[in-house]
């Protein structure tokens, strides 16, 4: 791991638009606001005991072992899960490192595009005012979204919620699952990315494939491509199912309707909702692109397929006119002692003349009936 990376930051998050970073676990539940644990998955390991005192103290609740185990495996699937005290969300996001130790190293050949499609798991344990969140070890995202909260609160404490919005022009998460949502939502921005440049490259294959008079070699790397292509469909349609299901448990929340949690509740399921929208978009590019190769793939061979039948067409109509003429050849190449003229001083060229003749008129024959004509697609 990058020595310069911090395996574990906490963060106070206060109504006020505020952000303070401690240095160390809270004790106590806050009085304002919520807390924000972030953590590698090997600090995790190496500081459980620690976190879950820290999480008991401030929610009355530790993790269930079971969801530790969930947290700490980083093979996981997308998937949700939930007790009376907190909810637990893992989402698989692009990998933007090196594999970690217990995660097997995956050696894609082809192009560096293909390498980034391999994911990695990023948990969530959300409770009522913490939220405590699982990366990997290069923790780009944890740090990312951290830097755009630093920024965007006020510069003077004075100001108050009135310039929250100061920084990053964006408003802070009034809570910790909508600090999850936002989390969430840069997850899905690197798949959206990603999905670009896999368009250009499909779209260079497509070109290359469909090319006049040029043999495609590049059959391991486009192999590749549509197995990652699978495995990323396979990967959103997770990622669908468990953020629906925490959605499908937003609905099932009951607030009335004069509160403030009300409103917050809906905004929650807005969010939720365009998230879902998001990885529904890159799941339908993602099989987009799994018809567009198999379309070129399909059309490639369906390309190869009528250049063969041209080649052959014209091979075909070159042995029919010479079929004629082989056998005039071997009339006259017979060991009879009178063949009709055989003895003649012009029999040679008579039957050289006739067969020519014939050799003509046969051409002239399968070029009317466009035998020998080329193909539109200049084959």
């Amino acid at each position: 791991m990058n020595p310069n990376i911090k395996a574990l930051r906490i963060f106070h998050l206060l109504p006020g638009g505020n952000v303070q970073e401690l240095e160390q676990l809270p004790s106590a539940p806050p009085t304002q606001g919520f807390y924000w644990l972030a953590c590698t998955r090997s600090a995790l390991a190496e500081q459980a005991n620690a976190v879950q005192q820290a999480l008991h103290a401030c929610t009355g609740q530790a993790l269930v072992d079971l969801h530790v185990s969930d947290l700490l495996n980083a093979q996981l699937p997308s998937g949700y899960d939930y007790t009376a005290q907190y909810d637990l969300l893992v989402f698989r996001r692009l990998a933007s490192g090196p594999p970690e130790p217990s995660q097997p190293a995956q050696r894609r050949r082809g192009p560096p595009v293909l390498h980034r499609i391999d994911t990695t798991p990023l948990g969530f344990a959300l409770f009522e005012q913490l939220l405590l969140s699982v990366h990997p070890e290069d923790c780009s995202l944890r740090d990312q979204y951290a830097a755009r909260l630093l920024s965007a609160q006020p510069t003077d404490p004075r100001e108050g919620r009135n310039n929250a919005n100061i920084g990053a022009g964006v408003r802070l998460p009034g809570s910790s699952a909508d600090l999850m949502l936002r989390a969430l939502n840069l997850a899905v921005d690197g798949f959206l990315e990603l999905r670009r440049e896999l368009s250009r490259q499909l779209d260079h294959w497509q070109a290359e494939l469909l090319r006049p008079h040029a043999r495609f070699t590049n059959w391991s790397a486009l192999l590749q491509a549509r197995l990652a292509l699978h495995e990323l469909d396979d990967v959103c349609e997770d990622q669908r199912s468990a953020v629906q299901d925490w959605y499908e448990a937003l609905e099932d929340a009951d607030a009335s309707e004069a509160s403030a949690a009300a409103r917050e509740l809906d905004l929650l399921r807005v969010r939720c909702r365009d998230l879902l929208e998001h990885i529904e978009r890159v799941a339908h590019h993602v099989r987009r692109l799994e018809h567009s190769v198999e379309t070129a793939v399909q059309m490639h061979f369906s390309v190869q397929s009528h250049r063969t039948n041209d080649i052959m067409r014209t091979l075909t109509a070159l042995t029919a006119v010479f079929l004629p003429l082989n056998l005039l050849a071997g009339i006259f190449g017979m060991n009879f002692q009178v063949i009709p003229l055989t003895h003649a001083p012009q029999g040679f060229w008579w039957i050289l003349s006739a067969m020519a003749g014939i050799a003509l008129l046969l051409l002239l024959v399968f070029w009317r009936k466009r035998y020998l004509a080329r193909s539109e697609q200049g084959y």
